[in-house]
């Protein structure tokens, strides 16, 4: 299950329906789906199949045209290119939406001045919407698998803030204890030097 962290406070949340409500009030969506349908290492095509409901429910309520699989491990090849995508605070013109089925990541979210750090696990269900600016990474396994949602066909392009406030936080999941944002970095929470 999710891990929903306040870096300034070192606050965190724990449970699925103070998560949702926390989420809910920056605007993100956040819920818990089984996954008892389908084994953890089935084909992309099975569990499309398997969860078909679901993801015609979520292309219904958001306007997605496409859903697939995206599956990561320390040996996909470009992996580190790939995540360099992603680990700096950008936005998206459409919602990222993402049902976890293996491996963990972190979504940071930079949302009326605050920063909210959500470690996402399997099973949970998240929809961050359009404009958000936020950033990704994964655990230390460096391992995930995902359902995805796309409102266009082509995906999505990260568009960058430049704004270096992702560099004054360390993954929480990289070590024993959340270290709040890093010291010395010269970047505040509201992304100004």
């Amino acid at each position: 299950m999710a891990v929903l962290r306040f870096p300034a406070s070192n606050e965190k949340i724990e449970t699925e329906p103070e998560i949702r409500a926390a989420l809910a009030g920056a605007g993100v969506d956040y819920e818990r789906w089984s996954l008892d349908r389908v084994p953890a290492d089935c084909s992309a095509d099975l569990v499309l199949k398997a969860y078909r409901a679901e993801i015609d429910e979520m292309k219904r309520r958001g306007g997605y045209v496409t859903a697939d699989v995206i599956d990561v491990n320390p040996e996909t090849p470009g992996l580190d290119a790939m995540l360099a995508r992603f680990d700096k605070e950008h936005t998206h013109s459409e919602d990222e939406v993402r049902f976890i089925l293996a491996g963990r990541g972190i979504f940071f979210l930079h949302v009326g001045g605050k920063v909210y750090s959500v470690e996402v696990g399997p099973g949970d269900m998240l929809r961050v919407p359009r404009g958000t600016t936020h950033w990704f990474t994964l655990c230390e396994d460096r391992r995930i698998r995902a359902v995805r949602w796309f409102q266009q066909t082509e995906g999505w392009t990260p568009y960058y803030t430049g704004s270096g406030v992702e560099r004054g936080y360390q993954p929480v999941c990289f070590g024993p204890t959340y270290l709040g944002p890093r010291v010395g970095t010269g970047v505040s929470l509201d992304g100004n030097a």
